[in-house]
């Protein structure tokens, strides 16, 4: 079996070791580097392990006959565009559980038609994470709206919209909320 253990490690610039201390129970470096280069047969057991140290699922550190790898051609610093010093693979982004999107047919604020915005749902407890930042939140009769969460009180949510001269919404008890969290857009 092909793994990219290393590439996702690399990506997340840590250390052989670093990684062996996170798994769960921790391991040798040398152990994470034998798993790494194939010298040592990787298990399921293995794959979670080091997928959970990683943060990441264990479906992301197995090559599939039909996955496509992204090259990071050069790396952006305060200096310019450099090309990294050794062969790097971007991972792609994967969605966590419970994730939405939003998709934007018609531009507002600073989302343009076409773009797909990633949303982590959470739940009333853990509504003041999402404060200054924006939002969707569900409506009767399977509305929703996009803005801006300006304000908690109990019980409500006070919403800027997006769009130029709109006027302060207020929501009550919502059962949840989308946070933006990814904005997907293609340059053309």
């Amino acid at each position: 079996m092909i793994t990219r253990i290393r590439d996702v490690r690399k990506a997340k610039a840590l250390t052989l070791a670093e990684v062996a201390e996170r798994c769960t129970p921790p391991t040798t470096a040398q152990t994470i580097g034998r798993l790494e280069t194939g010298t040592r047969t990787v298990s399921v057991g293995w794959l979670n392990r080091i997928a959970d140290a990683l943060g990441v699922d264990a479906a992301d550190l197995v090559q599939l006959p039909d996955t496509v790898d992204l090259p990071v051609a050069a790396i952006l610093g305060a200096a310019g565009a450099v090309a990294p010093r050794q062969p790097l693979l971007a991972t792609p982004p994967r969605p966590d559980a419970g994730a939405l999107a939003l998709i934007v047919e018609a531009g507002a604020g600073d989302y343009r038609a076409g773009d797909t915005v990633w949303l982590d749902r959470l739940a009333p407890d853990h509504f003041s994470q999402a404060l200054n930042r924006d939002v969707l939140l569900p409506r009767p009769a399977g509305r929703f709206l996009f803005g801006r969460l300006i304000g908690r009180d109990p019980g409500k949510l006070h919403i800027l919209p997006l769009s130029h001269g709109g006027r302060q919404q207020v929501i009550a008890d919502p059962p949840w909320l989308g946070l933006a969290t990814r904005l997907v857009r293609t340059l053309a």
